[in-house]
């Protein structure tokens, strides 16, 4: 099994829309938001609380591996060919374990299936986001300029992958 598919080599992760109404989410976002602050000046800051992540033009998923949430990750729709991601975290005790990337694969195959052909994102350029930054690389993200009125930061650095002309995978 890949990475996009487990958590471990026995327990699958299962991805899903979420409403944000579970406390679980809402903890792990809530928590999230909070590290965020912590790890970038208020001006750098750019994590959306529950509040931007129930705006229509986001979708959030969990992601679940057995009845404990692994992680969670969103796509938010700048416009009908270019989306954003947002909200990527790992649940602790879930880290190095694939979740990441099985959330990641998700919401690529899904910009695919919205049309979309770029999806871009901002992390941190500190040392803490270095993980962030090796995992949206070895997913085909590159280096770009700040796009959707991010400005240049010393403290974010933008990624995006051309979707264009890229095959979503049969899934059966």
């Amino acid at each position: 099994m890949s990475d996009a598919q487990s958590v471990t080599s026995t327990q699958a992760v299962r991805v899903t829309v979420d409403d944000l109404t579970g406390a679980p989410i809402r903890d792990l976002l809530t928590g999230h938001h909070t590290e965020m602050a912590a790890n970038s000046p208020a001006c750098s800051m750019h994590a959306l609380d529950l509040t931007a992540l129930r705006d229509p033009a986001v979708t959030v998923w969990s992601a679940w591996a057995g009845d404990e949430l692994a992680g969670c990750g969103a796509l938010k729709e700048l416009d009908q060919r270019h989306g954003e991601i947002k909200s990527m975290r790992t649940a602790d005790g879930f880290t190095g374990r694939g979740v990441a990337a099985t959330v990641l694969v998700h919401i690529v195959d899904e910009a695919r299936r919205r049309g979309y052909t770029r999806l871009s994102l901002e992390t941190g350029s500190q040392e803490y986001f270095a993980p962030a930054r090796r995992l949206y690389l070895r997913h085909g993200f590159t280096e770009c300029e700040p796009f959707a009125g991010y400005v240049l930061d010393p403290y974010s650095q933008f990624f995006t992958r051309t979707l264009a002309g890229e095959v979503s995978p049969v899934r059966g």
